[in-house]
C-alpha cells in the first residue's frame, strides 16, 4: 500500500527506496543511505532534494553531519494546508485569466482592436509620426486611401496634407467624399491633385473626417473644439468599412 501511495505522489523507484529507508531509520546520513541502498551518493542527494521538495523529509542541521528526517503526521498536515493555499491562489489567477480570455476573439485570424485617442494639442505631431506606418499598411492591403472628409480638416492641416503627398509612395492614391467648400478649390491646383479624387454628396454635410487606411480606421474631429483623433487598428473592421466605401464610390457619379 505504501509503495502505491508514494508512486501516486510522483516518487520514482530510487526515491521510493531511499524514502522507505529514511522512514525505517528515522534519522540517517547521506553516506549511510548510499551504503544501505547501494545508490551512489550524488543520486542520493538528488533524490533527497526531490523528497524535500515534496515535503516528505527535512534536513537535521544540528551537527556537523547532515541527517535526513521523515516528516510525520503534523508536518504532513502543514504541507496539505500549504498546498491548499497554493491551489486557491492558482485558482484565483486562473479565474482572472478566464475573464480576460472571454474578451479575446477565439479565431487565430482575429486580434483585439488597438485603439489610440489623441488630444487636440498632439494631433499635428501624431499625423506626421503615423504617416509612414499608414503608408506601409496601405501598400500591404489596399493602395487607396478611402473615406469621407470634413473640409475643416483641410483648413486646419493643409501643411501636413502637402507634406504627406510629398512623402507618399507613388502607388498610393486617395478617394474621399467631402463637403463642397472654398478650400477644395485651392486643393485642385496642388501638384498632387491628380492622385486626390474627391466626390461631393449633395445630401450630406460631413461634420468629421474618417479614413480607411490599410488596416487602420482614423476618425478626426475638427468641426468643433476640442479637436481629437481616434485611431483604430483592426484589419477586419477596416476591411468591411473599406468595402462599404468602395461600393458607395462606384455608385455615386
Amino acid at each position: 500500500m505504501l509503495d502505491n501511495l508514494l508512486t501516486q505522489l510522483g516518487l520514482g523507484s530510487k526515491e521510493l527506496v531511499i524514502y522507505k529507508v529514511i522512514l525505517e531509520y528515522g534519522k540517517i546520513s547521506p553516506a549511510l543511505l548510499s551504503r544501505l541502498t547501494k545508490i551512489n551518493r550524488t543520486t542520493v542527494y538528488s533524490a533527497a532534494n526531490e523528497l524535500k521538495s515534496k515535503g516528505l523529509i527535512v534536513d537535521d542541521l544540528g551537527g556537523k553531519i547532515i541527517y535526513y528526517i521523515p516528516v510525520y503526521e503534523n508536518g504532513l498536515e502543514k504541507i496539505i494546508n500549504k498546498e491548499k493555499e497554493k491551489y486557491k491562489e492558482k485558482e484565483k489567477i486562473m479565474r482572472e485569466l478566464q475573464e480576460f480570455l472571454k474578451n479575446i476573439p477565439k479565431s487565430k485570424n482575429y486580434s483585439a482592436p488597438k485603439i489610440r485617442f489623441i488630444e487636440e494639442e498632439d494631433i499635428n505631431d501624431y499625423l506626421y509620426a503615423a504617416t509612414v506606418k499608414w503608408h506601409e499598411s496601405m501598400l500591404k492591403i489596399d493602395n487607396t486611401w478611402w473615406g469621407f472628409q470634413d473640409h475643416t480638416f483641410v483648413e486646419k492641416f493643409e501643411k501636413w496634407i502637402d507634406w504627406q503627398w510629398s512623402a507618399v509612395p507613388k502607388e498610393i492614391n486617395l478617394k474621399l467624399f467631402t463637403n463642397k467648400a472654398e478650400v477644395e478649390k485651392t486643393m485642385e491646383v496642388k501638384k498632387y491633385a491628380g492622385k486626390r479624387a474627391m466626390k461631393f454628396l449633395e445630401t450630406s454635410e460631413f461634420s468629421a473626417t474618417e479614413w480607411i487606411i490599410g488596416e487602420y480606421i482614423v476618425f478626426v474631429m475638427t468641426k468643433q473644439r476640442p479637436y481629437y483623433l481616434v485611431e483604430i487598428n483592426d484589419s477586419v473592421l477596416a476591411a468591411n468599412t473599406r468595402e462599404l466605401f468602395k461600393s458607395l464610390w462606384n455608385k455615386v457619379i
